[in-house]
């Protein structure tokens, strides 16, 4: 039986104020699960699951989770899934410490401003993590890297790309080390521009766009060429045009 006081632990990690109390995060759903134990990217500090789920582990390869296993019935799963359908598993994993040590030269990087929406958030993680974009760098009121709707879209790239959260303005003054790009809707055709190896990519909020202070500071402004009437893309799919287009170009 899951306890009244762990029940009410897990749902309060919906809330970011608790997962930034606890320092931890929810996962829940056997492949996210399983890939975030696989990475080992994250400390796993316990998880509850079905029977049913425990007997597709492979013991030898996850000796390490042993100890945090709770075996669960389906209605105690329920009350602590943030899922309409329960998932078979729920794990709770432990954040990592941020990494600002962020090395801009020869890569390219994805600077995020207020973006809200976690499916976008989710979207853009595992778009880096497939161009092996290694670091994220969002604004302050961007949603939250553990959100868990961000979680479970990542599937998993969350432990293989590293996302910080800063004054964006003020990081850019101390690393303007390489071309810095603000995608806007009036800029020079994403199709036209030169080859290059390393960039700042800013990609500003769902509604609103880059601000103004940050489209000042940017180098470059570079805009997806428009064939149709939509008045914008989705931020995850602009992003993912984006680095399809400048990693054909390298």
């Amino acid at each position: 039986m899951i306890s009244k006081s762990i029940i009410k632990y897990i749902q309060s990690l919906q809330h970011k104020k608790f997962r930034d109390e606890f320092n931890c995060f929810l996962a829940e759903g056997p492949k996210v699960v399983k890939e975030l134990l696989s990475d080992n990217k994250f400390e796993c500090l316990s998880i509850y699951a079905l029977e049913i789920w425990i007997k597709t582990i492979d013991r030898t390869v996850f000796s390490h989770i042993e100890q945090v296993i709770n075996v669960v019935e389906e209605h105690e799963l329920s009350k602590i899934s943030q899922q309409s359908t329960s998932n078979n598993v729920i794990a709770v994993f432990k954040k990592r410490e941020d990494n600002f040590d962020i090395v801009v030269k020869n890569k390219f990087t994805i600077m995020l401003e207020n973006i809200q929406d976690p499916g976008n958030m989710g979207t853009i993680i595992r778009t880096a993590d497939w161009f092996g974009v290694k670091n994220i760098i969002c604004s302050e009121n961007t949603v939250d890297l553990y959100n868990n709707k961000v979680v479970q879209s990542t599937m998993a790239s969350l432990g293989r790309v590293n996302v910080v959260y800063t004054n964006l303005a003020n990081w850019l003054k101390s690393n303007h080390d390489v071309k810095v790009i603000a995608t806007v809707l009036n800029g020079k055709p994403l199709n036209s521009i030169s080859t290059f190896n390393e960039a700042i990519i800013m990609i500003g909020n769902e509604a609103n766009g880059l601000s103004q202070e940050l489209i000042n500071i940017s180098d470059e402004k570079i805009s997806i060429p428009r064939v149709g009437m939509a008045e914008s893309l989705n931020a995850g799919i602009a992003t993912s045009i984006f680095l399809y287009e400048l990693n054909r170009k390298r």
